[in-house]
This record gives structure tokens, C-alpha cells and sequence, in this order.
């Protein structure tokens, strides 16, 4: 980028035209950078954040090849040595339209690069009616609506930590927005992948902040789902890479160190045996979601029946013996859903058992597919 350093060269030589006031006058004394990434896409670097490790050695660095180029608010200054064409956007400049000189004070805001979204409550319409089955489960949180209800009577007995396990499409999401929306307060969704930031800190960062949020909210519901994400047991620590200071910040909200008081923290997993025993043990109680009975299949089927588009001339019970095995989330999605998009494919007026047979068909395959993934 040659024509670049030509444009500088000539920039200087017109402010200096232009201006012609002594250095003092002319001299930037802030400059304030974010790193922007490249103008082109080309390869896989690009929109990779950067990381200023010194900034003492990044303004010598910048000013040895920025050294009298005019600075202008919102424009952009290309790094022409180690990252060719690497721009960088001019926050602030003081006084503006001036030069950089030796004197100039030059700091870059990395913060505004690498800070993770900023977690949020949310609030849901599901209510308890709605999960079919799962009656454990609906008496174990009760618990958790009489100390929103009634905190005094808890006192420091309250309970902080659950921990929600079973199979994938069985109701553990759900249940916990029911569970928010029944007693009106704020549901913090998370899942845990989305704590694994791009550098050292941005996971541990979002954490705290997480809890700081909540805090100010109480009472109110913290969800982490697919907690083994971020907390695999040792034995599986090399496949998660390093996250430990993610689960150290974890630990100490779980804990209690911060007081918490009205925060409550749910934590969703499919795989309980993989969590790290550290983790598992700062929940103190544990509520196992199962596969749904002939009976709740059918109820299941039932309910979602009523929603879809078409006309259903099919046979019930016949499908809740097929479907064996399945999750409330499978008979919707796998099942009617593929069935649904199958007769409308056809251009049928309604969906009937050709329709099933092809959606536990597709659902077979892909199991099939899975397993075979898993040992290649």
C-alpha cells in the first residue's frame, strides 16, 4: 500500500502549507485509538481483535510511522509495518484536525473491542400447564417460589444452587421460564458456551457482571444451560481448553464469597457424569427430567396437534408405540414438524401416517448418522 504512504506524505505537506503556525500550535496532545481490523476481506486474519500488551510500546511504535500525519476525529490511520493495512479509528483528538508529534499522548480503547453482549432478563409466556409430565421436577422447585414468596422464612437456608439433569427435549428450559413467569420475576438465559470470550478475562468478566445484574434485579432467576461446557470434569479438560478462570468465577458466585441474596442459579446439563466434581458440588440439590410415558407422548401429540396448519388424519396411538424413546422435543420437531413439512411438500390438504412414516424414517437416519460421526 505505497499510495497510502504517499497520501501522508502529501497530507503533511499541505497541513504544514496550510497551517504554518509553530509546533506548538499545530501539535495533538491526545489521540485516543480503537482498532477497527482491515478494510478488505480477504483471508482468515480478518476482524481478528487485537491485543496491546504494552501500550508504552505501542505509542513509540505509533509514532515512528504516524510521526506529523494530521489527525481528524472519525477518520482512520493504517499500520503499514507489522500488520499491513491494519486500521486503526481515531476516537478522540485534541485539539482536532492537528499533527502527531513526539509529544502526543496516544492510548488505545481495547475495552470497546473484545467486551462480551451484555447479558439481559428476559421474560417468557410458558406456564407449568404447558410441560407435560415431569411432576418431580415441578414439585422440586416449589421450593424456590416459597422462598421468592417468603424469604424471612429461609433466612440462611435458602436455597441458591439447583442443578437440572437429564436428557436433551425433556422440559429443563421450559420448566425454568415457567418457573420465572409464575412468580414475575427476571430469568437470566444462558448458555455457557456464550461465557468462552476471545481473550483471557472477557468469560470471568461476563460472570460477575451476570451476577451484579441480578443482584440489583432480585429476586431473580439465573439459567446457565449446558453448564458442562464450561465445567467438564478433569478428565475431560483437554477437550474444553482453558476456561479455568471462567469456573474459578463460577465457584465464587456459587459460593456465596459475593452475597447473593434473592439470586438463585440453575444450572442445566445432559450429561451429569461429565461435570467437574467442584462445580457439581456447590449445588445442593440435583432434579432429574426423564423421557416421557406412553401416557405423556400422548398428551404431548395431542397439544401440538391442535397448532398445526393442516388437517391430521392420523393414528395416535399407533405413533406413541413408534416413538418409544423420544422427547417431548422430538415428537414436535422430528416428528410433526418433519410429517408437516412432508405433506406440504406433496401438496397434501392433510397430514396422515405416509407423512409420519417419513419423519421417524429421517429421524432414524440422522440418529444413524450421529453414531456413526461419534466413531469416525
Amino acid at each position: 500500500m505505497k499510495s497510502n504512504n504517499k497520501n501522508q506524505e502529501i497530507k503533511i505537506k499541505n497541513s504544514k502549507t496550510k497551517f504554518n503556525p509553530t509546533i506548538d500550535e499545530i501539535s495533538a496532545k491526545k489521540l485516543k485509538l480503537k482498532p477497527v481490523g482491515y478494510p478488505f476481506k480477504f483471508s482468515l486474519m480478518e476482524n481478528i481483535p487485537l491485543e496491546i500488551s504494552n501500550e508504552k510500546l505501542f505509542e513509540d511504535y505509533a509514532k515512528e510511522q504516524w510521526l506529523g500525519i494530521e489527525l481528524k476525529k472519525e477518520s482512520y490511520l493504517f499500520d503499514q509495518k507489522m500488520i499491513p493495512d491494519y486500521a486503526f479509528k481515531i476516537l478522540e483528538v485534541e485539539p482536532n484536525n492537528s499533527i502527531l508529534t513526539t509529544e502526543t499522548k496516544i492510548t488505545v480503547d481495547t475495552a470497546l473491542n473484545t467486551v462480551s453482549e451484555k447479558i439481559e432478563p428476559k421474560n417468557f409466556n410458558i406456564k407449568f400447564k404447558d410441560i407435560v409430565g415431569q411432576e418431580n421436577a415441578k414439585n422440586k422447585v416449589r421450593i424456590i417460589e416459597r422462598y421468592v414468596k417468603s424469604p424471612e422464612k429461609f433466612g440462611q437456608w435458602a436455597p441458591q444452587n439447583i442443578l437440572f439433569y437429564g436428557l436433551p427435549g425433556t422440559g429443563k428450559t421450559m420448566l425454568v421460564k415457567a418457573l420465572a413467569n409464575n412468580l414475575n420475576v427476571p430469568l437470566y438465559l444462558v448458555k455457557a458456551t456464550s461465557l468462552i470470550g476471545d481473550h483471557v478475562g472477557d468469560g470471568a468478566r461476563q460472570i460477575h457482571e451476570l451476577y451484579e445484574n441480578a443482584n440489583k434485579n432480585a429476586p431473580s432467576i439465573i439459567f446457565i444451560d449446558e453448564i458442562d461446557a464450561i465445567a467438564l470434569h478433569r478428565q475431560f479438560q483437554s477437550l474444553r481448553g482453558d476456561v479455568s478462570e471462567i469456573v474459578n468465577s463460577l465457584l465464587t458466585e456459587l459460593d456465596g464469597i459475593n452475597p447473593n441474596t434473592g439470586v438463585v442459579t440453575i444450572g442445566a446439563t445432559n450429561n451429569i457424569n461429565f461435570l467437574d466434581l467442584a462445580v457439581r458440588s456447590r449445588f445442593e440439590e440435583e432434579i432429574e427430567f426423564k423421557l416421557p410415558t406412553d401416557k405423556e407422548r400422548k398428551e404431548i401429540l395431542e397439544n401440538n396437534i391442535k397448532t398445526l396448519p393442516l388437517n391430521v388424519n392420523i393414528n395416535i396411538d399407533k405413533i406413541v408405540k413408534l416413538t418409544k424413546g423420544m422427547s417431548g422435543r422430538d415428537l414436535k420437531q422430528k416428528i410433526l414438524k418433519t410429517s408437516l413439512h412432508h405433506a406440504l411438500c406433496e401438496e397434501k390438504d392433510e397430514i396422515d401416517m405416509d407423512d409420519i412414516h417419513y419423519a421417524l424414517e429421517q429421524s432414524k437416519k440422522k440418529v444413524k448418522n450421529e453414531v456413526k460421526n461419534m466413531y469416525e
